[in-house]
């Protein structure tokens, strides 16, 4: 098959959707990629020789060793979750090996009222180095949509996960994800959130445990709530194994909707580094953003540290701007796009500029 082939299985009218959450129907500039609509799977293949993704089901099927993840990193914290799912997709980069293109995934909801139910495996083996995007989205279609997302991650030793999940979804879906990702010796893992359009409620508090010495987590996310829309998002970093070092930045922009930025950072070993940092811009009377950070360690020799800052543009920088020539709503616009700095989400060139005009158009729209 020809690179573009996943166009075939994409109406016309779900392409602007489908790509505002990411997703490159071309595939010049990815790896692999994966699509599910509802509970179908309707497209998955590699593009290289060094990743393995398919049907998570199939995997089950196919490759024995999967059984030793599918529900793991939840029993490793005796955590539950749910059991009825149709599809999701597992991804594996094989030891050793950098992928230079990015691997995407598509869950998307098509259907009015389904309920989306996936769990999705990825794991990245010793020394490999990868770069992950799923894109979520909804359909003009699927009112009142629900989709549940259930992904563990396996980062082994020395390896490198930089993940960035897009939310794109309509104004009445209801979404939970549910994540936990276990972090080995020297490895690395960076997951980034963005969700810019309206959505009724996305509840969601990932998880990552960095069992090894010397791991690394960082969460960030950009969040841009409109009016009658919830979003109450954590992340939690349990700092393991000794040397380990998290960090957890938010930035959210309520233009009427309701934040609720949740983080915690628990040390449970010595000389490990943790800080917390979230950041709010309320531009409406009806917005609100609640800042709940927690820090949690039973050793003195830690270093943890959180900050908070919430307020409104200042009339100062509007005016400003004005002079300058921009209208009102363009000045907010401008000041907005420099809070929701795409920077801070440590992509390579590429793949930044990808997410830069995503987000520049999600904006435009926006006000």
């Amino acid at each position: 098959m020809s690179k573009g082939e996943i166009a075939r299985h994409i109406q016309p009218e779900e392409k602007k959707i489908i790509s505002s959450s990411g997703i490159d129907i071309s595939e010049d500039m990815r790896s692999a990629t994966f699509l599910q609509k509802d509970s179908s799977v309707v497209f998955s293949r590699s593009l290289s020789d060094d990743v393995e993704i398919m049907n998570i089901h199939d995997a089950l099927k196919e490759l024995p060793d999967i059984k030793n993840y599918y529900g793991q990193a939840f029993k490793s914290l005796n955590r539950d979750y749910p059991l009825d799912t149709e599809g999701g997709y597992f991804i594996r980069v094989k030891k050793g090996k950098t992928v230079e293109l990015p691997i995407q995934a598509c869950l998307f909801l098509k259907s009015q009222g389904f309920q989306q139910k996936v769990h999705n495996i990825i794991v990245v083996e010793e020394g490999a180095r990868v770069y992950l995007i799923t894109g979520c989205s909804a359909s003009e279609a699927a009112h009142e949509g629900f989709h549940l997302g259930i992904s563990e991650f396996f980062v082994k030793k020395d390896a490198y996960l930089n993940f960035t999940m897009i939310h794109s979804w309509r104004e009445d879906v209801s979404v939970k994800p549910m994540s936990i990702s276990l972090v080995e010796e020297g490895a690395s893992f960076i997951s980034n959130y963005i969700s810019l359009r309206p959505v009724k409620e996305i509840t969601m508090y990932p998880t990552t445990v960095l069992n090894g010495s010397d791991a690394r987590a960082r969460y960030n996310s950009l969040i841009l709530s409109h009016p009658d829309s919830f979003h109450d998002i954590g992340s939690r970093v349990i700092l393991k194994g000794r040397n380990t070092q998290a960090e957890i930045i938010a930035r959210s922009v309520s233009l009427g909707g309701r934040v609720i930025n949740r983080g915690h950072i628990k040390a449970e070993n010595k000389d490990v580094t943790g800080h917390l940092e979230c950041r709010g811009l309320i531009l409406s009377e009806q917005g609100i953003i609640h800042a709940i950070p927690e820090m949690e360690t039973n050793y003195r020799d830690v270093n943890l540290s959180h900050e908070a800052a919430i307020g409104k543009i200042s009339k100062d920088e509007i005016e400003y701007l004005c002079s300058r020539g921009f209208t009102a709503e363009e000045a907010q616009s401008i000041i907005v796009r420099g809070f929701m700095d795409v920077d801070i989400l440590g992509l390579p060139d590429m793949l930044r500029q990808e997410i830069d005009k995503l987000e520049n158009d999600m904006l435009k729209g926006s006000f």
